[in-house]
């Protein structure tokens, strides 16, 4: 009997996910690679000439692809499980409202798609950052591998947001590091990566995946000493809604900020400046990763994503820098995949999100995801013709508190892992939380539409207004108001299929 080439192997690996079909019953599996990098918004990736040349433009771009609650550990968790931040529970990055320690004690680690694609046969490896205030004394210490994971390198203790002077467990034993060039965590991840994908190769008959979650470019976003230097005359892009004139028709939280100051301005752009140096950075992760890849002769059968956790705002509506709010900035975030069966330079429409990736690596793998998942997967976006139907609405969910030095929140934790103070410096200005508290959607039609607990409400049309300069809430046509809020309460109602039936409905359509 013959076999076929692996080239034809490839071929009928793509043919069966784009199918639909099990793959575990061909000859090869396709390995995974995702890069999940930490508060990058969708201009970063413009100025990354290494992701463009080698995974988008060989692959596809992914246009309208959002988080449904712009902050890194809520997000995370719906990335981990495919489900919706009112179903994992998880809403802020610290006890008792999120965090690892309320998605280990809610027993959530136990079904992830980590522990899915492992029970399929799949090494499965994370580094890089975990969920925030990992580790826990209490709860496994940091010595804990969570459920699902074969490969294990993630930071447990010291300052890896300031990319030195920390320690990392691997695999049950702890590394230190200093403050040395070399010791800078994003290249020493970098190096990590290299060497799971080397390891990897020697055993080519099992797939892997990798899950690489660099810190940069979030605060302080130091960069390696390379690039210190890097970039002196860049400043924050000054978008129509940067220090926007008028913000009286915004929601009350939004009406006492002040016009930015010069000093204001100032700070964000130097910390612009050095999220840009950081974005060199991981330009340069990508081009490594792919050349190891080339290397072991890998790279035809691996799916490479490359996205952030949430986005990132800088200035615009007089917001000084921070996440979290349901405008485009925070919750808009890259998307780029490269791999069998995608065509060269594909641009993608469809309203896609952060809950579909735990469902689309389930389906590379060949595995049925559990019915809790919220999420779809991406796989029928990748080649051919777009599916009849697809999402129309996503919901877009707040976090339930102020990010206010989360290390004082979380019992047990380890101080400087968890996520620094957030500066939203809006909210604590007016501490009614309940003004600040929202659910909204993000329609395929283009609209925005948020209603916050204290009756305020936002409605944007951002065909006309992108830059979400008129709140035309108060004056939007009445049935267009009372559908996408029906849309809104369903979808906060729903689970699983249900939901994904529900976002379907296309609410708001234009003429």
């Amino acid at each position: 009997m013959t076999f076929p080439s692996p080239s034809w192997r490839r071929r009928l690996l793509a043919l069966a996910l784009l199918a639909g079909l099990a793959a575990p019953a061909l000859a090869q599996r396709a390995n995974i690679l995702f890069i999940l990098v930490d508060d990058m918004d969708v201009e970063l990736p413009q100025h990354m000439p290494k992701l463009r040349r080698l995974l988008a433009q060989p692959g596809a771009s992914f246009e309208n692809n959002f988080v449904s609650l712009s902050l890194c550990c809520p997000s995370r968790a719906t990335t981990l499980r495919g489900q919706f931040s009112h179903h994992t529970g998880i809403f802020t990055g610290h006890w008792p409202d999120g965090g690892f320690l309320k998605f280990h004690r809610d027993g959530l680690e136990s079904s992830t798609v980590a522990t899915w694609l492992q029970g399929a046969g799949y090494r499965t490896a994370l580094i890089g950052k975990y969920l925030n205030g990992y580790p826990n004394v209490e709860d496994g210490g940091r010595s804990y591998v969570p459920p699902g994971w074969s490969y294990w390198f993630s930071p447990n203790a010291g300052t890896p947001y300031n990319q030195y002077s920390y320690r990392i467990n691997f695999n049950g034993r702890t590394l230190s590091y200093g403050k040395a060039p070399e010791h800078h965590l994003n290249d020493v991840l970098q190096a990590q990566a290299n060497a799971f994908l080397r390891d990897a190769a020697k055993t080519p008959a099992q797939p892997f995946f990798l899950v690489l979650t660099p810190y940069l470019p979030h605060g302080p976003a130091t960069p390696p000493p390379r690039y210190a230097e890097a970039l002196p005359w860049v400043k924050a892009p000054r978008t129509p809604s940067f220090n926007e004139a008028d913000i009286s028709d915004k929601p009350r939280w939004m009406r006492n900020r002040t016009l930015l100051t010069a000093a204001d301005m100032a700070d964000i752009d130097a910390f612009y400046r050095k999220r840009r140096q950081s974005t060199l950075a991981l330009d340069d992760m990508v081009e490594s990763l792919v050349r190891t890849l080339r290397a072991t002769g890998a790279l035809d059968n691996t799916y490479i994503f490359f996205s952030s956790d949430n986005g990132f705002h800088q200035g615009q509506h007089r917001l000084k820098e921070g996440k979290g709010w349901a405008f485009e900035e925070d919750i808009r975030v890259p998307l780029v995949v490269r791999g069998p069966g995608i065509p060269a330079g594909r641009k993608v429409r469809q309203l896609t999100a952060n809950v579909d990736f735990a469902p689309t690596f389930a389906q590379i793998a060949g595995v049925a995801p559990p019915e809790f998942v919220d999420g779809r997967s991406l796989v029928p976006l990748f080649a051919g013709p777009a599916p009849a139907r697809w999402r129309q609405a996503l919901l877009l969910q707040s976090p339930t508190s102020l990010e206010v030095v989360p290390e004082a929140g979380n019992p047990g934790s380890e101080a400087g892992v968890l996520e620094p103070a957030e500066d939203r410096e809006a909210a604590a200005a007016n501490p009614v939380w309940k003004n600040h508290l929202y659910h909204g959607l993000r329609t395929a039609s283009n609209y925005s539409f948020a209603l916050y607990e204290n009756g305020d409400g936002e409605f944007y049309d951002l065909e006309t207004d992108p830059y979400q300069l008129a709140n035309r809430y108060k004056s939007m046509p009445p049935a267009l108001k009372q559908a996408l809020t029906r849309q809104l309460r369903t979808l906060r109602g729903s689970a699983g299929q249900a939901l994904r039936n529900a976002e379907e409905v296309a609410v708001g359509r234009r003429p």
